[in-house]
């Protein structure tokens, strides 16, 4: 970006931030909102972690606490980690989650740290900001609420997102780093996606769940859609656990307790493609852990009938409506076998 237009960025930035605006984002983005799951309101966020305003205050950073709690924007080119290249992962400045990884950071040219991808949509959520006239999607952290950005449709990525985001906002962690491995991920599909996630969600190790939609073909799938049967969606969950807490290999194993993973598309009640069981694997490692437990059910014959569990590669998950997020937990459904 030339410096004129870096000077002319700037000196918007600077007069929004005066007149108590929230945020630059959208006015750099020729992209729409993408159409993500949203909700308005603070009765939307889930936190885990939840401290008042003064608390924050003691741990962060003046500029630290205007960005996340007053939903402030710094200036752009300003930010220690707009051009910033190492390997790692990026992770809430407040609460420590890992939020975004070195994989998926790009140079989108607007004077932020720019990302494809979430580390797991369960670390994030999103709301509806109208504060500059225009419709935006901001990102906040699942865990402790703060505000980190917005995300627009103009990204690189296959799913054409580009989450716009502060470094204010990020603690950088460099890989490798043995003091602190980052958590992981996993998705699994095993049927209703609201038994699934309560199931996984109780278990010591597992960080944040989130429900949604994954192994499909159409772009940004809702509830209705995937009920139809033709978007070749599955309900799944998304976890992130702490490796040491909680193995992968347990993960699995309890994936293949907890449903009858010999049903051919359907679990219980509910038919349908949505409901076939898959694991869908991250990486090598992960497949090869998830083929070994298959592989030892079936040869100690655990079931009457053949696994027809898919293990295939993770591609993009998408988040469920709000509503379905830990849904059980606010409604104990009947309808939900386990």
């Amino acid at each position: 970006m030339k410096t004129p237009a870096k000077i002319a960025i700037l000196a918007l930035s600077i007069f929004l931030g005066w007149t108590g605006w929230k945020g630059l984002n959208a006015l750099l983005s020729s992209g729409a909102a993408p159409a993500l799951q949203t909700e308005r309101g603070e009765k939307a966020m889930s936190m885990k972690i939840q401290k008042t305003a003064d608390e924050w205050k003691k741990t962060l950073s003046r500029e630290t606490y205007r960005v996340m709690f007053q939903c402030g924007t710094e200036s752009p080119f300003s930010g220690k980690y707009n051009d910033f290249w190492e390997k790692g992962a990026y992770l809430c400045a407040a609460c420590g989650s890992p939020l975004f990884t070195s994989e998926t950071k790009y140079e989108h040219g607007t004077g932020w740290p720019s990302f494809t991808a979430p580390f797991a949509e369960a670390n994030v959520e999103y709301r509806d900001d109208d504060s500059l006239g225009i419709h935006r999607i901001e990102v906040r952290c699942s865990v402790c609420g703060a505000h980190l950005g917005h995300v627009f449709d103009d990204g690189p990525g296959p799913n054409g997102r580009h989450y716009c985001i502060n470094s204010a906002a990020m603690l950088f962690q460099a890989a490798g780093d043995a003091k602190a491995p980052l958590p992981r991920v996993a998705t699994f599909a095993a049927g209703c996606f609201w038994g699934v996630e309560y199931k996984f969600g109780k278990l010591p190790g597992v960080l944040t769940t989130a429900v949604g939609y994954a192994g499909g073909k159409t772009k940004d799938p809702t509830y209705k859609k995937v009920c139809t049967d033709k978007t070749g969606h599955a309900e799944a969950v998304q976890i992130t656990f702490d490796p040491a807490k909680i193995g992968y290999e347990q993960l699995v194993r309890v994936f293949f307790d907890l449903h009858d993973p010999t049903q051919v598309n359907r679990q219980g009640p509910d038919v349908g493609t949505q409901y076939r069981s898959i694991i869908f694997y991250a990486d090598e490692e992960q497949k090869a852990t998830a083929e070994h437990v298959r592989a030892e059910l079936e040869n100690n014959h655990a079931f009457e009938r053949p696994i027809a569990t898919q293990i295939v590669p993770a591609g993009i998950f998408f988040k469920a409506e709000e509503y379905h997020q830990r849904y059980y937990e606010k409604h104990n459904p009947a309808a939900c076998a386990f």
